[in-house]
């Protein structure tokens, strides 16, 4: 069954957001009150030309009524809040309103998802650095087994921006970002104003967005709550039919090293899961660990190379200079350390 937290919903999802969502307008007729056409299927009545009202400042996220006697009578009420609105609007159980809020909006489970008895809730478990400080409140199930899995999303995120600057500023052409969905999301929800990166399987399935901040908020990165990046490699469904990838930390390293002209996939922190380590074994004859070049990546690098050597025909690594990541070279810089790599390995590339 489905989780939800009809608080955290309410908290996070105002009922302007709902009312934007379907595109409903209505006239302001005070500071936070607006009024004009019902629009709710149960409204019936041909004389009633403005009986619905919305109170945005009232309790949590606002509420709403229609005064129209038909349309109290075929629902029992007068009005309510934003999740009963959508029950209204979608004709659905109050709960079932609340899972499409949740799917719309991207509201995280806020420590309400079930949890493991004796198990609390705290920061991601693994060692070693997150990409760019992410951040996502997850459970000691993150140490996850082979039979877990991540859900393919139910959703879409629409109307995503790749051509904003922010995309040009990190160095992507607006072919990369198009080829990765990569962009700003003007909409509403926790991705609101963030860089937003599908993050698919290796079956092709969207199982969650990244949002990075562009504006200095923090945390500079928010994934879904539920979301186990130890289960995925970035950018995999693209190139798993390549004998030969370059494996990076983060997102941009990932799209800047496509961009140069080499299949590459990301890890998504400076950590190699089982999994992780399984999939690069599955579909790769030949690994170029390519990590960022602080003392952690470098660290973090040895190790993971040492670790697939084991298991795959050819692994080799770039060592980059300190402070230097992979998304901060340019094309010919890149080229200049990996073509050669990639010539060595032979019938292997």
């Amino acid at each position: 069954m489905d989780w939800v937290s009809f608080d955290e919903i309410k908290k996070t999802v105002s009922l302007q957001m709902a009312i934007d969502h379907y595109g409903i307008r209505l006239r302001r007729v005070g500071p936070d009150t607006l009024r004009g056409k019902c629009p709710l299927p149960t409204h019936n009545s041909k004389t009633s030309a403005e009986s619905f009202t919305a109170t945005l400042s009232k309790g949590v996220g606002g509420a709403w009524a229609c005064q129209s006697q038909s349309c109290i009578k075929s629902r029992g009420r007068v009005g309510g809040n934003v999740l009963d609105f959508v029950a209204a609007m979608e004709n659905c159980s109050v709960r079932d309103a609340a899972i499409k809020l949740q799917m719309w909006f991207l509201v995280p489970a806020a420590g309400g998802a079930p949890r493991p008895v004796g198990k609390e809730p705290r920061a991601d478990i693994s060692t070693g650095k997150e990409p760019e400080e992410i951040l996502v409140l997850k459970t000691k199930s993150e140490d996850v087994g082979e039979s877990d899995s991540n859900k393919p999303l139910t959703f879409t995120l629409q109307n995503i921006d790749c051509t904003h600057p922010y995309v040009n500023e990190r160095g992507l052409s607006d072919e990369i970002a198009r080829t990765f969905g990569v962009g700003v999301f003007p909409g509403k929800g926790s991705m609101e104003g963030r860089c937003v990166i599908p993050i698919h399987n290796a079956n092709t399935d969207l199982v969650a967005y990244a949002g990075r901040a562009i504006d200095g908020t923090e945390p500079r990165y928010k994934f879904p709550a539920g979301f186990h990046k130890s289960l995925e490699l970035f950018n995999l469904h693209r190139v798993k039919d390549d004998l030969s990838v370059v494996l990076v930390e983060g997102f941009f390293d990932c799209m800047k090293v496509t961009q140069a002209g080499f299949p590459c996939v990301a890890l998504m922190g400076s950590t190699m899961s089982k999994a992780q380590e399984n999939l690069l074994a599955q579909h790769f004859g030949h690994v170029i660990v390519m990590l960022d070049g602080d003392e952690a990546g470098k660290v973090a690098a040895q190790g993971i190379a040492d670790r697939l050597r084991q298991i795959i025909y050819q692994v080799d690594v770039v060592s980059l200079a300190d402070g230097v990541e992979p998304d901060q070279l340019s094309r010919d810089e890149l080229q200049g350390f990996l073509l050669p790599l990639h010539i060595s390995a032979g019938g292997v590339c």
